[in-house]
């Protein structure tokens, strides 16, 4: 075999020998099914463990994000997964992480499996993605005072691209029973101090504040483990007086806040639920216009957030 060979066999180009031998059909389609097969391997790999891309259903994040907008996610910088469920199935399966490049960080616009309703079990929908902005880490005490939110008692920064419907606060005391722990006396505007939980944090459970915790720590249990009973509070039939977090828990909240769901009604998001960073738009168009209508709908393609950074 020729040096010119080699090279190309050695880079992967088939070699002029390999070039002149005629196919039959069907090894040429045996070829085909087998390019094919490697090139989904490929992609599946690249979307499970790199990059995906999700698009916006709602208005949360406006005017950062907009509804139709194809967002592009790195799933690798914070440790990306294996897939957790059977596909086309709710059927759990073992799954691995990969080791992260780094931790998310306040201000990361983050994209996560949406953990459930604030008293469900788990989501109602299945691999059912949000994307917010993240406020607070594993720690932090969060509080919102007038719609402005502080962290550890300091403003934290205001996102470019905040906005808000109503420029009037919600008074503090008037009490919003849908937020986010169940029986706190807050509402949107008006939150707080709450204390995310982080892995190895203790906390004493009293009948005052059971209600505000049962949820995360059945979660933790992946079943319904608290009990109250005459006053006595219990995790899986034992009277307990307190609890120590397993996981690190993160406050998300959308920068549209007044037309948000966000970590204010529906609660924290652990860190086995972070799927990765939006960090761009791969393109964006009209997603209320049916693809019936296939000119239309390209006509509403907005060029000036094709590939804009996310920030």
């Amino acid at each position: 075999m020729s040096f010119k060979d080699r090279l190309r066999r050695f880079v992967g180009i088939k070699t002029e020998e390999e070039l002149k031998i005629v196919k039959t059909p069907r090894e040429k389609a045996i070829e085909f099914v087998k390019s094919l097969f490697f090139a989904g391997i490929a992609a599946l790999l690249i979307i499970t463990f790199i990059i995906q891309n999700t698009r916006i259903p709602t208005g949360s994040m406006e005017r950062t994000i907009l509804v139709g907008d194809f967002v592009l996610v790195n799933k690798f910088i914070y440790g990306s997964s294996s897939g957790k469920y059977i596909p086309f199935t709710e059927i759990e399966i073992p799954y691995f992480t990969l080791p992260s490049i780094r931790e998310p960080e306040p201000n990361d616009v983050v994209v996560f499996e949406y953990p459930g309703d604030r008293d469900d079990m788990v989501s109602k929908t299945l691999n059912l993605n949000y994307v917010k902005r993240l406020i607070g880490m594993p720690g932090d005490v969060v509080e919102i005072r007038d719609k402005v939110v502080f962290v550890n008692n300091k403003e934290f920064p205001i996102p470019p691209n905040i906005q808000y419907l109503s420029p009037f606060p919600v008074p503090k005391g008037q009490v919003n029973p849908r937020i986010f722990p169940n029986g706190a006396p807050w509402n949107e505007d008006n939150y707080g101090p709450l204390k995310i939980p982080k892995k190895g944090l203790k906390i004493d459970l009293t009948p005052d504040n059971v209600e505000w915790w049962r949820t995360i720590i059945d979660r933790e249990h992946g079943k319904r483990v608290v009990g109250v009973t005459n006053g006595t509070i219990t995790i899986e039939g034992k009277p307990v007086s307190s609890y120590t977090f397993k996981k690190d828990y993160y406050f998300m909240m959308g920068d549209n806040r007044d037309d948000s769901a966000d970590s204010r009604y529906w609660g924290l998001v652990p860190r086995d639920m972070v799927v990765g960073q939006a960090f761009i738009v791969l393109f964006s168009w009209d997603r209320d216009i049916p693809f019936t209508q296939l000119f239309k709908l390209l006509a509403s393609i907005r060029l000036d957030r094709v590939l804009k950074l996310i920030y």
